[in-house]
This record gives structure tokens, sequence and C-alpha cells, in this order.
């Protein structure tokens, strides 16, 4: 399976240290199988730092049946709960990889009224349900990413 990583710099040996705290699935290396959300990702930081870089990689799909996986096939409570835990810093899940929805503009919208008790869990959920899920796979774990996941190339964006 293709994933893409978006940033400001070409990225050969991910490294989970170096990346931000509070985020959606917690502090680790995120991808995506869809270029373009990668894409957007990658023209965020252009804007910010002038380059652009959108990384590839091949991931060794049967891993899936190997290590500690979290899978969301949809905004759902569970998701809305870890998300909660992840972006307060207090994810101590010990998954291996996290996969599922990503908190874009509009569904971090929703998020932040759920966060500030302006909307109830089911309104919040309900309001996500019409949302498209753009997947990412959050390795939360650097051996993970040193066994299976392979860097094939990148380009920067112009």
């Amino acid at each position: 399976m293709i994933l893409y990583h978006g940033s400001s710099a070409t990225i050969e040996t991910p490294d989970i240290s170096f990346s931000r705290n509070n985020t959606d699935f917690g502090k680790r290396f995120y991808t995506t199988p869809i270029f373009g959300q990668a894409k957007s990702w990658s023209l965020r930081f252009k804007r910010i730092t002038g380059y652009g870089v959108v990384s590839e990689y091949i991931f060794d799909d049967s891993a899936l049946s190997e290590i500690s996986l979290l899978q969301f096939d949809e905004y759902s409570d569970e998701w809305l709960d870890f998300i909660a835990v992840c972006r307060s810093g207090q994810d101590s899940s010990g998954y291996d990889l996290v996969i599922g929805g990503v908190a874009n503009d509009k569904v971090f919208n929703t998020l932040t009224l759920y966060f500030r008790d302006l909307i109830e869990k089911q309104e919040a959920i309900k309001q996500l349900r019409f949302e498209k899920m753009n997947v990412q796979y959050c390795f939360k774990n650097q051996s993970v990413i040193d066994k299976y996941l392979k860097y094939t190339g990148s380009g920067e964006l112009k």
C-alpha cells in the first residue's frame, strides 16, 4: 500500500520524536493513502515556511495482522473519545498504529464546539456523519515504522 506524508521537508527516515504534541491520535508519524490530503498538509507548511514536500512510502500491510492496531471506520463515540484524550496529551493506549478519520478544518469546527461543551457528544457525532472521512495512518511505534514503512521518493510542491 502507498502512503504519503505532507511536510516542509523530505522525510526519508521518519522519526516519531520530531512530531507535534496534542494532535488527533497523539505525538507520532502521520501518513495517508490519499495523495490530495498529503498535498493539503504540505501546502499548509509551504504557506508558513516557503517549502512544501510530499514524501511517499510503501507500507507492508502484512503488518496489520502482526501489530497492535486501532482502526476507526467512521466518526463514532469511540473516535471522538480517543481524539479528546490524544489532543489533551493524555494518550497512554500503547497502540502501534491508529487508522481513522482526520480532524480537518470542517471536522475541527465541530470538535471545538464539543470540547467547549457547546454541543453534546451525540450532536457532534450526528454532525460529523455528514463529513467525508479522510483517512490517516498514525504510526505510534518507531520499530513498526522501521520495519514496515519504506521511503520511495518525494516531490516538492511548486
